[in-house]
This record gives C-alpha cells, sequence and structure tokens, in this order.
C-alpha cells in the first residue's frame, strides 16, 4: 500500500451516511437535520432534541409531552450522588460524569434492549443536568439543589448549578449554546459512540465512550483550554505579542480553526452574539475586549478564524460555571447528536473495523535469540517494591 493511501486521522474518509446534520458548503452553514442551526438556536433544546432525534421539529403537542417528560426523569438518582460523593475532589469533572453516566446505565433494567433506546437517550438527557450541576457545586463544598418541575430545560439547568433564578438574558445564551453544541456529525466523540454501537454495545457504554473521547483538548476540552489562554494572555493589550509568541513556538492555539469549516465556523456569530449580551447583562467589557484583540491577533497573522469553543468558554466563564465544568456542559448538550447517531447506527449497523498498514518487523522466530535462564527455584528471590 502506499504511504498517500493511508488516511492518517481519517482524513477525508466517508465512512458511513446520515440523515442527521451535515455542514452545507454553499452557504457554510451546519445543518440538523436540514435546518441551519443558527434559526435552531432560537428554538428551546427540548425542540432540538426532538428534531435530532425524531426528525422534524415537534409540534406544540408534542413539545409539550417531551418537556413534561424531561421534567419527570430530572432528579438525580441516589446512587449516582452516592458514588460521586465518593470520588476525590481532584478528579477531573468528565472523570465523574463518566463514572455517573455508567451508573445511571446500571440502575436501567432495559440497559441491553435496543428497542428502548429512544427511553434512555431521554434519560440521559434529562439527568445529565442534574449530574453536572451537582459537580459544579460538589467541587465547591456546596450542597445539591433540586429540580424544579416550573422551569424549562435551561433555566432548570442553571437553578440547580447556582441555586438561584438565572435572568432572561442568560437564560437565553446558555439555552443557545447548548442548541450549538448538540451535533456535529462525525466528529471524534460521535464515529466512537458508532465504533461501540456497531459491536452491539448498549447505547450507555457508547455514551460513555464518546464521554472519555470528548474529554480531549482536540476536541471537547478545547473550551476550556480557550480560557487557559485568556488567563494566560492576562489583559487584551497583551494580546498581540502573546500570540506572536505562541506561534513563533508553534503552539496549537486553541479555540481556532476546525477541520470541516474552511471560511469560519457558522456557528460563531450567534454565540459571539450571546457572548457580547452576557459581556453586558455582567458589566464585563474586558471579556469582550480580551476576545476581540485575541482574534485580531490571530487575523493578522493566519486567515484562521474562531471556533465555537472560543466565544463558549467566555460566556460559561461569565455565567459562573468553572472551567473544569466547561466540557461536561458540552456532554450535556451534545449527548442529544451522540444518541440520534447510536440509534442510526444500530438501525443499519456494519462492525466497524478499518484495516491498518504493518510497518514493524519481518517475520521472525524466537529461536536463536539469547535469553538469560530463569532459575529453576525462585523461591529465595527476593521480592521488591
Amino acid at each position: 500500500m502506499a504511504e498517500s493511501d493511508i488516511k492518517k486521522g481519517l482524513a477525508g474518509v466517508v465512512a458511513d451516511t446520515t440523515e442527521i446534520s451535515k455542514v452545507n458548503p454553499d452557504t457554510n452553514s451546519l445543518l440538523y437535520r436540514g435546518y441551519p442551526v443558527q434559526e435552531l438556536a432560537t428554538q428551546p433544546f427540548e425542540a432540538v432534541a426532538h428534531l435530532l432525534w425524531h426528525g422534524e421539529l415537534p409540534t406544540g403537542e408534542q413539545l409539550a409531552e417531551a418537556r413534561a417528560k424531561e421534567r419527570s426523569l430530572r432528579t438525580l438518582p441516589d446512587n449516582v450522588r452516592s458514588v460521586m460523593d465518593v470520588l476525590p475532589s481532584h478528579a477531573h469533572p468528565m472523570d465523574v460524569v463518566r463514572t455517573a453516566v455508567s451508573i445511571v446505565g446500571a440502575n436501567d433494567p432495559k440497559a441491553d434492549d435496543p428497542s428502548a433506546d429512544l427511553d434512555k437517550a431521554f434519560t440521559l438527557f434529562a439527568v445529565l443536568p442534574a449530574i453536572v450541576a451537582y459537580e459544579q457545586r460538589r467541587r465547591n463544598g456546596k450542597e445539591l439543589v433540586e429540580p424544579r418541575d416550573d422551569l424549562d430545560y435551561a433555566a432548570n439547568f442553571l437553578w440547580m448549578a447556582f441555586g438561584e433564578e438565572a435572568d432572561p438574558v442568560v437564560v437565553e445564551a446558555f439555552n443557545q449554546s447548548m442548541v450549538l453544541y448538540a451535533e456535529h456529525s462525525f466528529n471524534a466523540s460521535t464515529f466512537t459512540a458508532r465504533v461501540v454501537t456497531s459491536t452491539l454495545a448498549d447505547l450507555y457504554s457508547a455514551v460513555t465512550a464518546a464521554i472519555g473521547a470528548l474529554k480531549g483538548h482536540l476536541h471537547g476540552g478545547a473550551n476550556e483550554a480557550v480560557m487557559e489562554v485568556f488567563q494566560e494572555v492576562g489583559e487584551p493589550s497583551k494580546a498581540d505579542a502573546w500570540m506572536q509568541t505562541a506561534l513563533d513556538e508553534k503552539r496549537k492555539i486553541m479555540g481556532f480553526g476546525h477541520r470541516v469549516y474552511k471560511n469560519g465556523d457558522s456557528r460563531v456569530p450567534t454565540m459571539r452574539a450571546a457572548l457580547e449580551r452576557l459581556a453586558d447583562h455582567y458589566g464585563s467589557p474586558e471579556t469582550l475586549e480580551m476576545y476581540t484583540a485575541l482574534e485580531q491577533a490571530m487575523a493578522d497573522r493566519k486567515p484562521i478564524k474562531p471556533n465555537l469553543d472560543f466565544p463558549s468558554g467566555p460566556a460559561y466563564a461569565l455565567i459562573g460555571f468553572d472551567v473544569p465544568i466547561f466540557t461536561p456542559l458540552f456532554v450535556a448538550a451534545r449527548v442529544t447528536g451522540w444518541t440520534a447517531h447510536i440509534i442510526e447506527q444500530r438501525a443499519n449497523n456494519s462492525l466497524i473495523r478499518p484495516l491498518s498498514e504493518y510497518v514493524g518487523h519481518d517475520e521472525r522466530h524466537v529461536d536463536g535469540v539469547d535469553q538469560a535462564a530463569l532459575p529453576e527455584d525462585t523461591s529465595d528471590i527476593e521480592e521488591t517494591a
């Protein structure tokens, strides 16, 4: 096989078909089931979850039913909370969320029944806000806040995280971030979920594996890394010099560039506008100044534009989330897309098992290898720690 035939990172490889999402190259728009995501950002997240799972936006009656079902499943199970409580406080929240999802799966008597996958998807959609919100509080020594059944998904999520009702400006921005993060075709974590599903493993196993993939800084962890950049730069006036140094050192600048988008991430304008509203609401013009300074510093040197992680990181920081909680927020949003892909994969399954090009030793044999003889009686060999 010629080296040119090998697609490192599967770049450019079309692995399967999907009806769930695509990037339209003509409009540079991310489409969920055909709808531009910037239009869907005005919809409640419950409606977008329904779209991803069922293929169509819900009617008023269907949305009411979905909201009622989501509210009935919001409570954090006692044994999930107990397991979270015994995990060390220094554990990364993604490790805590991954473990919690495993417990949710273990609780489900239909975990191995693929006909119940849609119910499992809804369970995770409803309970992940409680898991993430409790981890935000637990790591800060605060008590659990129980969910409220008079608040919609986004408002209740913020209520459980901070113990107070969020301003409508904040709820809207947070809801939009969830919609924008919900789905993105065959990204690393979604492909991981489909690979696991292709083995006929259960939905919870596939989601747990996807969480592991999302943790990496080249994927979901990038929104955390963006805030680390903000903190390292310190103030907008230092952005230009910092960017030059970082590029000279050939550092990867988190929050910039994307393998799929060639003309800028279509989700960014919506999230940038949400960040502007949040900066105004919280009286934090310096956040927007830092964003603009770094964006301009990059533009002056390379034609690389921000991706969704760049505005979402500072937006979540303004709302009050700890930086390590940013990627778990991504999990709470992306579980809708993951589970839609899991259901789609299972409906027309083929085991995903690519080949590799072996470049190691040619065939060789043990005979003739000079190996030190082991003593026949090893009882007098001293053990070492």
